[in-house]
């Protein structure tokens, strides 16, 4: 049997168990023992556990579970609900108003949380509720929630780009800085839409003269500084080289416990929640991490990671053209896994082909960050879609359909960062170099 004929056997039996509901973890390590027993090697399980233990002891991942326990404290504590009340004022005479809370709440949150569930459901309770007591547009409302909740995934610090860092053996520091400029141009490219689209859309937006003056909007400001203190502190002692990714996420679980205290919005049953909220997600992705570098070094020994390179090298794509097969491969994909599953377990099979094509593998992952930022508003399994549909109730197409801007939106920054790649490598490169 080649390796063809074994590969495709295991796409059978990986989509058969994904269908059936088997998880994702489970679904990996069991087409990685079917690959190794149909080229009859037997010994799956000295392998498995060597494989596992060194990839989930691998200090790198230290920085996950503690990136996830700092948003889960914000979560649960009063720090989330200041971004809505610090920003309000300031947006108010801004077209689109307070549909712009969604779109930088998104992105504050995003810098201390990493994770784009937890940015897109912390946001949308504080968010939705009050747009909807207001009268903006259901819609728009959900959409500007639905696409910015997908900035947990890149702006740093961000949960996946740490598993692509380790998958790929990329510096997770230079992979932070990397996300910082096309995290912000995705904001301002939102900001704009929006903007764009309140003023074509004037009548479905709701009439607001309340007025702030100087004083409540500075008062305002003030709430926003300990998230602030707290993201630059973080972000800054990464970006400065004076700490690790694993030593910022601990100072970074250190202050937001800190600034939990001091707000008074921090209970033992808020701690607790917070810790096992971070234990059951970190489990979660370290499962999934485990099975796929299993499934990984089983398929090094079928030879399809070889026998994959070697026939797209024979197609001489240009590096557009597999960008693009790529792009639709990992949309695909979105529909079905969460975006942790896509990277980890497709970056072993494509690393060789897009390193082979002279692509940076550093702005390889920025570019699959983003392609997975569209398959979170892609559905039937787009993540976002699910705890946006779960806070409104609204039927998951509804949902989708709202969030269909902002993954041509999405779409667009992807063509961007490929025609100016200086967009991604500028920043770690000239950090690296001062």
């Amino acid at each position: 049997m080649n390796e063809l004929s074994i590969g495709a056997i295991l796409l059978v039996v990986l989509f058969s168990l994904l269908a059936s509901g088997t998880w994702v973890a489970l679904s990996l390590i069991s087409v990685a023992i079917v690959g190794m027993l149909l080229i009859g090697n037997d010994s799956f399980g000295l392998i498995y556990g060597t494989t596992t233990w060194g990839t989930v002891s691998d200090w790198s991942l230290a920085a996950l579970p503690l990136f996830i326990w700092m948003g889960e404290i914000l979560f649960r504590t009063r720090l989330s609900n200041d971004l809505f009340e610090g920003l309000t004022p300031w947006l108010s005479r801004i077209p689109g108003a307070l549909l712009h809370v969604n779109i930088l709440s998104c992105g504050m949150f995003a810098a201390v949380s990493g994770s784009s569930a937890a940015t897109a459901a912390t946001i949308g309770k504080m968010t939705l509720p009050e747009l909807k007591r207001k009268g903006y547009d259901d819609k728009m409302a959900i959409g500007t929630l639905a696409g910015s909740g997908t900035l947990g995934l890149l702006i740093p610090p961000s949960i996946i780009l740490i598993v692509y860092g380790v998958s790929a053996e990329v510096s997770i520091s230079r992979l932070f800085i990397a996300g910082a400029l096309p995290g912000l141009m995705l904001v301002l490219m939102f900001i704009g839409y929006t903007i764009f689209w309140s003023i074509k859309n004037k009548a479905r937006m709701p009439v607001d003269d309340t007025h702030y003056s100087t004083s409540t909007k500075f008062k305002a400001l003030l709430k926003l500084i300990p998230v602030a203190c707290l993201v630059i502190f973080v972000l800054g002692s990464i970006y400065a080289g004076i700490t690790t990714p694993t030593e910022a996420a601990s100072f970074g679980v250190l202050g937001s416990l800190i600034l939990a205290i001091t707000s008074r919005s921090l209970t033992w049953q808020t701690l607790t929640d917070s810790l096992m909220g971070a234990v059951k997600t970190s489990c979660m992705i370290l499962f999934i991490l485990a099975g796929a570098a299993f499934l990984t070094v089983a398929m090094g020994f079928i030879g399809l990671p070889r026998m994959l390179a070697e026939e797209i090298s024979i197609m001489q794509l240009s590096p557009y053209m597999l960008l693009f097969l790529l792009t639709i491969l990992f949309v695909i994909l979105g529909c079905f896994l969460d975006g942790i599953s896509v990277v980890v377990l497709t970056t072993s099979v494509v690393l060789p082909m897009v390193t082979q094509a002279g692509i940076d593998p550093l702005w390889f992952g920025i570019y699959i960050v983003l392609v997975v930022e569209m398959s979170q508003i892609t559905p039937p399994v787009g993540f976002n879609l699910f705890v946006i549909q779960s806070l409104t109730g609204k039927n998951i197409l509804y949902v989708a359909k709202a969030a269909l801007p902002f993954f041509f939106l999405l779409m667009a920054a992807v063509v961007v960062i490929t025609a100016f790649p200086e967009i991604v490598t500028w920043l770690p490169t000239t950090m690296t170099k001062g």
